[in-house]
């Protein structure tokens, strides 16, 4: 049971709040005017050991503010004789909790509540106005809510940015404050992590990296240099997370752009920001300088998608992700435990290890993968940069033949699904002829009716997204004309890196081994970003190019002697 306090002992607690919005009622509303006419309210009526507590730009409809929380807590201690606030919004917005405050936890804490100017003094009852009072009060903070949304759509739909603060390695434009510049300091923290990312380190290791490098957090940064931020210091120094750098890794302002109305509340009541999906997003490219080239960005978002998680042994390898088995199709998991050598590092069918039976192990060694997308990449930018025309021809002519292909594909379903909506109509038709000779029940009827009304549903739904599909083609040109642009910039590949891996690789199939002649044989087919599988053209057709090639630069060398 709780220790009832001496009288003397109990303070009254003077309250004053002031949000963002209240702001605009100017010196009238300020903190320091509260607190002027509560001290002199207290002075004039005898109340006992005042004591002043304020929450400056909290909300009303929010009751997790600090000084209101530590009155309460006091409160229960039974610390608190008394609760003076200047009017009764001050106490909050939301009339649920509010009513639930003065009618049942000020009785049961023996606290007396007074609003001075809504003359409302809980030791002479509570007015039945008083909760008119709260449902007006409550209007006013959703009122409110609804101009600052509506002005914050438009700010964002013009391409203003949303953000009180903009992304660690950007500062607000002296003369522009909705303009961002480069800080320098932060910026090359931002691309450090990138290029860690890069790397091949995932998040969590980054984090450690910079944690050992005493790097400082975005909190503890934006502290150093005097912005304020809603962001607490982390309680260790230098102490970053995974998800700080996650979150890092994921914005799309780094590459110049503005990205508006990722997040939205559901009501004006939840401060919490939920996500919205990405399509929903409102994007404006190229509005401030970037600090990561658009490259870099997506190779990123490229390798965290194949989430390399490190094994036991901490290593990782630029392959996790990438390769698949050949038979079933699921991915094949990595595996360094043997004696921790990287020698023995492999790679195995994860249907085989959850389920033996189901597949086989696909067994291939880590450095048999690493030789191979070598070779096969020497080659591929060896002949992408002898025989460029060539090459780029015969890449043009394959998509041409694919999209054909695809085309008269997604035609053929279009026209079947079509076909199905009529022969449904016809169905329906003639179950109710049926049922009207009684050659079919009314209860057959009504279920048949009603799955087949649901199919016909779901292909009028899917039908014009066929449509737009078939009239939507693919710049097959211009992925083309990057990938050869990447390709002359490589002019010596000697060793393989996870970002030369991931930049050119977009998958290795993996097919199950043979014994042929007492020896291990195993196919293993690599797939080509934008090119898809490629294999270099047999010799007798090489030398042929090669001929044609020398014939058209000697030629050249003749015109310009």
């Amino acid at each position: 049971m709780k220790k009832k306090q001496p009288e003397q002992q109990r303070i009254t607690a003077l309250y004053a709040r002031l949000s963002r919005d209240d702001e605009k009622d100017g010196i009238s509303g300020s903190i320091q005017n509260q607190r002027a006419i509560l001290e002199k309210y207290a002075a004039d009526n005898h109340l006992p050991n005042p004591r002043f507590f304020y929450d400056d730009g909290y909300s009303g409809v929010t009751f997790t503010r600090p000084a209101f929380m530590e009155i309460m807590e006091l409160a229960e201690q039974g610390l608190v004789a008394n609760l003076v606030v200047k009017d009764h919004s001050r106490l909050g917005r939301n009339r649920l909790v509010v009513g639930q405050l003065l009618e049942e936890d000020f009785v049961r804490l023996n606290v007396r509540y007074i609003a001075i100017m809504d003359n409302i003094d809980t030791a002479n009852g509570v007015s039945d106005i008083v909760p008119m009072q709260d449902l007006f009060n409550e209007w006013h903070a959703k009122n409110t809510s609804d101009k600052v949304r509506r002005v914050m759509q438009s700010r964002g739909n013009a391409g203003i940015p949303l953000t009180t603060n903009p992304p660690f390695g950007y500062k607000k434009d002296p003369e522009d404050k909705n303009k961002w510049l480069v800080d320098e300091p932060a910026a090359e923290v931002v691309r450090r992590i990138f290029q860690m990312s890069v790397s091949g380190l995932g998040p969590t290791q980054i984090a450690k990296k910079l944690r050992s490098d005493g790097v400082m957090t975005p909190s503890e940064y934006l502290h150093s240099i005097g912005v304020n931020c809603s962001a607490k210091l982390p309680a260790y120094p230098h102490n970053w997370c995974s998800d700080t750098v996650a979150a890092i890794l994921d914005r799309q302002e780094y590459t110049g752009d503005t990205v508006n109305f990722r997040s939205f509340s559901q009501s004006f009541k939840q401060k919490k920001r939920l996500d919205k999906p990405q399509e929903e997003w409102k994007v404006f490219p190229d509005t401030h300088p970037a600090v990561i080239d658009r490259e870099t960005f997506d190779l990123v978002r490229e390798l965290r998608q194949h989430r390399r998680r490190p094994t036991k042994s901490g290593i990782v390898s630029m392959f996790s992700g990438l390769l698949y088995c050949a038979d079933c199709g699921e991915k094949l998991y990595y595996s360094a435990l043997g004696n921790y050598k990287r020698e023995q590092a492999n790679f195995f069918c994860s249907s085989y290890r959850k389920t033996p039976g189901v597949c086989t192990a696909h067994f291939i060694r880590e450095r048999a993968v690493e030789q191979l997308v070598l070779e096969g990449l020497q080659r591929l930018l060896w002949y992408v940069q002898v025989f460029e025309p060539v090459f780029a021809r015969d890449q043009m002519e394959r998509f041409g033949l694919q999209e054909k292909k695809e085309l008269a594909a997604k035609r053929r379903e279009l026209d079947r699904a079509k076909q199905r909506v009529l022969e449904i109509d016809r169905l329906v038709q003639k179950s109710y002829e049926d049922m009207s000779r009684g050659l079919l029940s009314e209860e057959r009827f009504a279920t048949l009716t009603v799955s087949l009304e649901t199919e016909q549903k779901q292909l009028k739904a899917m039908i014009p997204e066929m449509d737009a599909s078939l009239e939507t083609t693919t710049d097959k040109a211009a992925d083309l004309q990057r990938f050869i642009e990447r390709a002359r910039q490589v002019t010596r590949l000697t060793e393989l890196t996870p970002e030369i891996v991931h930049e050119f690789i977009e998958k290795i199939v993996v097919h199950s081994p043979e014994r042929i002649d007492g020896k291990r044989h195993q196919t293993v087919d690599i797939y080509y970003n934008t090119i898809g599988l490629w294999t270099v053209p047999d010799v007798e057709k090489l030398e042929q190019q090669f001929l044609t090639h020398y014939k058209a630069m000697q030629k050249r060398r003749k015109k310009t002697a």
